[in-house]
């Protein structure tokens, strides 16, 4: 009798882009884009990726690594590590936990994004995680319920309720519109030239980590609490975001610039500390080099920020960024979404 061959292992990898938000950021955040009219996130995907590699085991272990965070923690069995009730990884274990695959895996995971960067690195992260346990297990679901689950799953994370918008470029890449409504959640690519936005932006990163829950949710509260003022400035927030859309549309760069600003003043008056002392100094240092605007990217306090710039300036902007003490990041427009692959 021939000896029974043990079947190969099965091997998935993905990897999905992080984002840039330039608009309406926030009002993503269920239910506050009921509370206002037309509302809508403008966003784009760059080319700091995440990336999983999935692996089937001959044995019932669940073995999870992040390669970025230096960090690893095994489980014995699903069981195991659905009976945890904490977790080194909690990303890759709530998703592992939900996606119930039948055989032990070892899942590594990296990211290109520094740590609170403001990118969606977590976001990114879990559409590539979860797009490989998809396919993984065979359960067939389409990316827009990949989205909702992986938002699911990180409110379980961090606590607190999460935004829509940050998902969508690591799903589709390229420029993006996120419309937000009654009827649910639509998104619409832009057209944009991602070489003429190239030459438009410089990415820079401040070295302080934030957490974008917690600066998200202080504004949440006092919005459902009825804060007139917070309520007004969203009113003033969503009018921008789709007025910075129509001017991507006509590729009217100078008024995209000041719609960035204009958006950027109101975000601060909802949350003061969105900014910091660094971050001020780099916007108004950057002017004279060729910088038309800047805001920081997701909820701010730290982290990226993203600054528009007049052509052939890039290298100017990033030499003042780089005096101040901050770091500028090599980034571009990425255009396609994530990709799952079986080895």
């Amino acid at each position: 009798m021939k000896p029974l061959l043990k079947p190969a292992p099965t091997k998935i990898t993905a990897k999905s882009p992080c984002r840039v938000d330039l608009a309406g950021a926030t009002l993503d955040i269920w239910p506050l884009y009921l509370f206002h009219h037309n509302v809508v996130t403008v966003n784009f995907a760059v080319n700091r990726y995440t990336s999983c590699v999935l692996e089937t085991r001959t044995d019932a272990k669940i073995v999870l690594r992040s390669r970025d965070l230096n960090k690893a923690e095994i489980f014995e069995s699903l069981t195991a590590l659905q009976t945890a009730t904490r977790y080194q990884l909690p990303l890759l274990a709530l998703l592992v936990r939900f996606f119930a695959p039948s055989t032990g895996i070892t899942l590594e995971s990296d990211s290109e994004a520094p740590a609170g960067a403001g990118i969606s690195g977590s976001s990114s992260l879990m559409i590539s995680v979860a797009s490989a346990l998809n396919r993984l297990t065979g359960r067939g679901y389409s990316l827009e319920k990949i989205r909702e689950i992986a938002q699911n799953v990180e409110a379980q994370v961090i606590r607190v309720p999460t935004g829509a918008q940050d998902y969508y470029p690591a799903m589709y890449g390229g420029v993006s519109a996120i419309q937000l409504g009654v009827a649910g959640i639509e998104r619409t690519a832009l057209p944009i030239d991602p070489a003429e936005l190239n030459e438009r932006f410089v990415l820079a990163y401040t070295g302080v980590p934030r957490n974008s829950g917690i600066n998200n949710w202080e504004v949440m509260k006092r919005h459902l609490d009825s804060d007139h003022a917070i309520h007004r400035n969203f009113d003033k927030i969503a009018a921008i975001a789709n007025a910075l859309r129509a001017s991507l549309e006509k590729h009217d760069w100078t008024e995209t610039s000041r719609l960035l600003r204009e958006e950027w003043q109101y975000r601060r008056k909802n949350l003061p500390a969105i900014s910091t002392p660094l971050i001020d100094e780099m916007v108004k240092a950057t002017r004279k080099a060729g910088s038309t605007a800047a805001k920081v990217c997701g909820a701010g306090g730290g982290g990226c920020v993203v600054f528009l710039v007049e052509p052939g300036s890039k290298d100017r902007v990033a030499k003042v960024i780089e005096k101040a003490g901050a770091q500028v990041l090599s980034a571009a427009v990425a255009p396609r979404g994530v990709i799952v692959r079986k080895a």
